[in-house]
């Protein structure tokens, strides 16, 4: 009997498939007892399996390229990490067996990040696929992943490593569904990014049984479970419809009466530029440069090897609107020459803007860096700091901006509740606003984007967020200003149409999104827009609000 479940959506499409489940995880060690002499050869064991690891892992984001090769990278790095190592070999020196003596580490360092509070969830999710490839090498059995089939099939796992989902065959991974996650973990960034209709956060994923048939929607994060000839008519059609839509769509962003909304890239690197050209993306909204910084977490890139990789996005867009964030580091995205190892809460701590102004040195090299990518060429680059919380930020930010000797605009985050609530201030020292929908959501509701179980307090549609967006759009707006949305809030059409109501100037996106969006604008006028954001705004809850921007939007 057919029955539907929800769980919130985060990459669009349908998929109707039967289920293969995620191989399983590698069973716990043996805890045995080696002879003395057996320790050298243990120990050698261990650091030959963690280095083949640590190769794949980056073979496997070679081929991958974009947001998710600098994601592997940073897994090859926790692999290689000199501490771990240095706990399996002392394990192993007092009698444990190679693999007995990774698991055991591993999940000595799982639990210190547990004990800060989780806000490094989603490095300990990184940490255990880690651990479990290692182990499985060293058991000499298959590693974790993806199910071998010669037959289409929707994905079904606990949860995703990056390591699995860069590499998903959209020829046979029709969809994937994870019981944990969230709408702006690493799987559901790069779901989009590689087009692959996903749903997370969705309870009791993992009981499905193999081979059962389901329609997975990852617009709605609805979840049928053995539909029947009708409804499977129903989603192919709307899918159909769907498609045709976005193959009648092209050109810039607008609305159906003209009013223009820039519709632009999220990209992690030159390797993302392609696909962002290729869905006509009208420059870059977000270049999250942090990515450059990845490869060594030692120390930071050279200012030649920055000003190449700068340039080459610059070049991709002549003319077009390139906007550049500063590395943003610490968090969930910590550097070993930058961040400190000891905070307790690093999510609110030493982060993004207040991390680069204890080093100069650091942002200096950078922004110089781009004022050289940008020298003779026609584009219009545009620099932000992350995590800016008051006007000092904003202030010590545009100083270094000049400083450095850059031409580009520069402007300024709204990650943090203190930014939206006083944004004119902010405004007095920059020249442009950029929401970070993902991160304001976690600061506003005190509720970590990695963690599935608070994902309801992540839904961008939270009306109290979209308050804020509203309040920072009308600061820009009476400052002469211009205020984008690059947060994953703007992938969502339906939620475009309202970010545009609220007065955003202009939406950021992985490109896999853009014609869904661009699509979804044409429809509305800018007037239907500006009542559905009404609408959505005098709701209480988030999925009021949602079907309240629905409503109007489809003339109920």
């Amino acid at each position: 009997m057919e029955t539907t479940l929800r769980g919130v959506g985060v990459s669009h499409g349908v998929a109707i498939g039967e289920v293969r489940h995620m191989g399983t995880a590698v069973l716990e060690p043996p805890a045995k007892q080696i002879p003395t002499e057996e320790a050298p050869r243990e120990q050698g064991r261990a650091r030959q399996a963690v280095e083949a690891v640590a190769a794949d892992l980056i073979a496997r984001g070679n081929l991958a390229g974009g947001e998710a090769q600098a994601v592997l990278e940073a897994q090859a790095l926790m692999a290689q990490d000199p501490e771990l190592m240095a706990d399996v070999e002392r394990r192993i020196a007092v009698g444990s067996t190679a693999e007995r003596a990774v698991y055991d580490a591993f999940a000595s360092y799982r639990a210190l990040l547990a004990g800060a509070g989780e806000y490094l969830a989603g490095r300990v999710a990184d940490l255990d696929d880690v651990r479990n490839r290692i182990v499985a090498r060293l058991l000499g059995v298959p590693m974790p992943g993806v199910p071998d089939s010669d037959e289409p099939y929707v994905l079904i796992a606990r949860d995703l490593a990056p390591a699995d989902t860069a590499l998903l065959d959209p020829a046979l991974v029709l969809g994937f569904v994870t019981e944990e996650g969230g709408p702006t973990s690493h799987s559901a960034i790069l779901a989009r990014a590689l087009g692959v209709p996903a749903v997370v956060a969705l309870p009791g994923a993992c009981e499905l049984a193999e081979g059962t048939v389901i329609a997975v929607d990852g617009s709605t994060g609805d979840v049928h479970v053995a539909p029947n000839a009708r409804q499977r008519a129903e989603l192919a059609k709307a899918a159909e419809e769907r498609k045709a839509a976005l193959a009648a769509s092209s050109g810039p962003g607008a609305t159906s009466d003209g009013h223009k909304v820039p519709l632009l890239a999220n990209i992690g690197g030159p390797a993302d530029v392609p696909a962002a050209v290729e869905a006509g993306a009208e420059g870059v909204g977000l270049f999250r440069t942090e990515f450059l910084f990845l490869d060594d977490s030692r120390q930071a890139p050279s200012e030649e090897k920055q000003v190449e990789a700068y340039r080459k996005v610059l070049e991709a867009f002549p003319e077009g609107r390139v906007v550049v964030r500063v590395l943003d580091a610490g968090a969930d995205k910590p550097l070993d020459f930058l961040t400190p190892a000891d905070e307790p809460n690093p999510a609110l701590g030493v982060r993004g803007l207040r991390t680069l102004l204890d080093h100069p040195e650091v942002l200096r090299t950078q922004l110089t860096a781009l004022a050289k990518a940008a020298e003779g060429l026609p584009v219009y680059l545009e620099v932000m700091a992350p995590m800016v919380a008051d006007r000092i930020d904003a202030r010590a930010f545009a100083d270094a901006c000049r400083e450095a000797g850059l031409t580009a605009k520069f402007g300024a985050m709204v990650e943090i509740p203190s930014a939206a609530l006083r944004a004119r201030a902010i405004l007095q020292e920059v020249e442009f606003l950029s929401l970070g929908t993902n991160d304001l959501a976690q600061y506003t509701f005190a509720a970590d984007r990695q963690v599935g179980a608070v994902s309801r307090l992540q839904d961008p549609w939270q009306p109290a967020l979209l308050d804020l967006v509203a309040a920072s759009a009308e600061a820009a707006r009476a400052e002469g200003k211009s205020c984008g949305v690059c947060g994953e809030a703007a992938s969502d059409p339906l939620l475009a149409c309202v970010l545009t109501g609220l007065g955003v100037t202009s939406l950021s996106m992985g490109a896999a999104s853009i014609p869904y969006v661009r699509a979804a604008l044409a429809k509305h006028t800018l007037a239907q827009c500006e009542r559905a954001a009404a609408a959505a705004r005098a709701a209480d809850t988030a999925e009021e609000a949602r079907l309240a921007a629905q409503a109007v939007l489809s003339g109920e």
